[in-house]
């Protein structure tokens, strides 16, 4: 199995020092214990299975409604996910297209920028993935990267960090103006639960290739992420373009209310709001 380099990190969790070793096969008891409930958790355990799978799917036959509207209408949709790495962002969004045509919602995870990239307007290369008429766009990670990894691993200068912040309200704007569908999704999770999905990464060989030696770096800067997303919340959390809370200490929840939202704001053709069902504030929040 791949391996890769993983020192003790030194943490200091709800005021206490500790030390975790990502390399070793046992979780600490600490982790282990207080993941699900971590970050003040509301529930304490898992949604069931069962009633996961039932919820989903009613929604999963709301999502083929939109997918024939936007086909008719030629409505535009762009979904941005951010959040901390492990907060389940690439699930979610697997479980908002898995049954919808790849031709007409399509996700966009894009890797370190070129040499060619690097020199362009920052938000080019994502306005050249942008949804044209009868598309829906899902963003794993966006253009927010300079407002969280970037700065905090000095990826960028304090100045294209503050230009950025200054920018994007405007840019987003123009998205909403232009007639765009927009949602902006931020997932969260407490440091105890990122710490079990990073060892459930690092110790299973069909998942470790999703831990990157940037994201052992993030273990010991978990406060630093913290600070620079209050930031940006403050910058473009808008009336406009606002940001949508959720808490994915269990993702069940996070996935059902992520499309619910997304569902509920769609004008879309018949519309069955039984099915869709209702947010959980619990769950679903404003910054």
């Amino acid at each position: 199995m791949k391996t890769i380099d993983a020192p003790i990190v030194e943490l200091k969790i709800d005021g206490k020092k500790r030390q975790f070793d990502l390399s070793d096969p046992t979780l600490p008891d600490w982790v282990k214990n207080n993941a699900f409930n971590s970050d003040d958790y509301p529930y304490n355990k898992k949604l069931k299975w069962s009633k996961y799978e039932a919820e989903l799917l009613d929604l999963h036959e709301e999502l083929v409604k939109v997918q024939y509207w936007l086909t008719e209408s030629g409505a535009r949709i762009i979904s941005v996910f951010e959040g901390r790495d492990s907060a389940g962002k690439g699930g979610t969004i697997n479980a908002v297209r898995q049954y919808m045509n790849p031709r007409n919602v399509k996700t966009v995870a894009l890797s370190k920028p070129s040499d060619t990239e690097r020199g362009q307007w920052y938000f080019q290369r994502y306005i050249s993935h942008f949804p044209t008429e009868g598309e829906m766009v899902l963003f794993d990670r966006s253009w927010y990267n300079r407002a969280g990894v970037e700065p905090v691993m000095g990826f960028c200068s304090n100045e294209q960090h503050k230009k950025f912040l200054d920018d994007v309200p405007d840019f987003e704007k123009m998205i909403v103006k232009e007639g765009i569908y927009f949602f902006k999704f931020w997932l969260t999770i407490g440091q105890e639960m990122q710490l079990k999905r990073f060892h459930d990464r690092r110790h299973n060989p069909v998942k470790i290739w999703k831990l990157s030696p940037i994201d052992i770096k993030a273990l010991s800067l978990w406060k630093d992420y913290g600070d620079v997303r209050d930031q940006m919340f403050d910058k473009t959390h808008k009336r406009e373009t606002p940001w949508t809370v959720v808490r994915s200490n269990d993702k069940r929840r996070a996935r059902l209310n992520v499309i619910r939202t997304m569902l509920l704001a769609l004008p879309y053709e018949g519309k069955d709001k039984k099915k869709i069902g209702k947010l959980d504030r619990k769950i679903v929040s404003k910054p």
